[in-house]
């Protein structure tokens, strides 16, 4: 500890990435002086992260199983025109709630409700004026504009409804590709409706979109949302929560020259690229790196820029494969046609679809995954084997 700072570490946003790490920091770590700056002042916004029991270890799942709200043993389901299927994977769900139950004690006052306007290697400025110290400082902020990546995105609105009678689901259904595969504002994207049942009578009906731009309209999705409900036959009490998210799915881009735009700062979650780049999933790198920085002797900035930068280089190189399938994807398929591809995924051994929603798909699984007459036109698929190192589908989050 340096006693002239105000903090050994402050982590800058209060999302998952820095909810995680500073949980891990307090439990193996609790004599640093850890301080989270959020605008807030909650961990974790208004969001609900899911993962499937391969995608953690055993001794994490524990870990996490105060923030953990639900638990489906029965393992989830997919629906696309031409296959239904059931998989055996148990399903876990953790919470923002549960989250900050979990963090806000252990941090006390040092979850300091701000925004920092100034973010530098030995301290953070707030809009307040206020500036707080530390020997190490951490931007989990989450995603921004970048020319070096070239992003497709991941648009959502979820809403928790209570229903006037039991809606019969007894375990998540991850995708329903049957909906019809409408566009979202600008160019064409893959919609799919997504259910979490949390109890009887309560459950979640998020509308996503694998989009072509990172537009959110919250009305016309609300609308949607509301119509699936009725086609269910569900007879909607109550909105209980409302969440929201536009992720990045990567499909190339330059990791060096998005390391040299961010500064000298040490970044996590997805500030440092570190998700699935298929699925968007962020909670198992989130753990990842929250157990690596806790088990760090040197929390200093430089100590911190150079392994979080490290890893995410190391995870950029090891992903190339799932870069290779969204460029397929989002710029290979036909649009009215993308959801094919996602249900040739799904048909295949369950082995192969635990693996890939881990990031550690086998040689094997990738030759399985390309085998056969692709879904896409083989033309545009030859074009895309090919990765570029400049971003050209960038943009902002919305």
């Amino acid at each position: 500890m340096d006693a002239r700072t105000d903090h050994d570490l402050i982590l800058v946003g209060g999302g998952l990435a820095a909810g995680l790490t500073a949980w891990r920091l307090a439990l193996d770590r609790p004599g640093l002086r850890v301080a989270v700056v959020e605008r807030d002042g909650r961990i974790g916004g208004r969001h609900t992260w899911s993962f499937f029991d391969g995608d953690v270890s055993e001794a994490d799942r524990d870990w996490l199983s105060f923030a953990t709200a639900h638990r489906w043993e029965a393992g989830y389901d997919v629906f696309f025109h031409g296959l239904s299927r059931t998989l055996d994977t148990p399903y876990n769900s953790l919470t923002s709630e549960r989250l900050h139950d979990a963090v806000a004690p252990l941090l006390g006052d040092r979850l300091i409700a701000g925004e920092a306007v100034e973010i530098a290697p030995d301290h953070v400025t707030l809009s307040d004026g206020r500036t707080l110290t530390a020997t190490g400082v951490i931007d989990a902020r989450g995603p921004s504009a970048t020319p070096h990546l070239g992003l497709g995105w991941q648009v959502f609105l979820g809403r928790t409804l209570k229903l006037a009678q039991p809606h019969g689901l007894t375990r998540p259904t991850i995708m329903d590709a049957t909906v019809g595969q409408f566009a979202l504002g600008e160019g064409d994207a893959y919609r799919f409706v997504y259910l979490l049942p949390f109890d009887a009578t309560t459950v979640l009906i998020e509308d996503t979109y694998y989009a072509d731009a990172p537009t959110l309209d919250r009305e016309l999705i609300r609308a949607r949302v509301d119509a699936y409900a009725r086609s269910r036959g569900w007879m909607v009490e109550a909105v209980v929560a409302e969440e929201e998210g536009v992720l990045p799915i990567v499909l190339d881009g330059d990791i060096d020259g998005f390391w040299v735009e961010g500064g000298a700062v040490a970044r996590v979650g997805l500030a440092a690229a570190l998700f699935h780049p298929t699925t968007g999933y962020s909670l198992p790198d989130a753990v990842a790196t929250a157990r690596m920085i806790a088990g760090m002797e040197d929390l200093s900035s430089a100590a911190l820029r150079a392994a979080t930068e490290a890893r995410s280089k190391a995870l950029w190189a090891d992903r190339a494969f799932y870069r290779l399938l969204d460029r397929m994807l989002f710029r290979a398929a036909e649009p009215g046609e993308r959801w094919k591809v996602l249900r040739r995924f799904y048909g295949l051994n369950e082995g192969i679809v635990r693996r890939f929603y881990a990031g550690r798909s086998t040689a094997l699984d990738k030759l399985r995954l390309l085998a056969g007459k692709p879904p896409v036109p083989v033309v545009k698929a030859l074009h895309q084997l090919r990765e570029t190192r400049t971003g050209n589908v960038a943009g902002a989050v919305a």
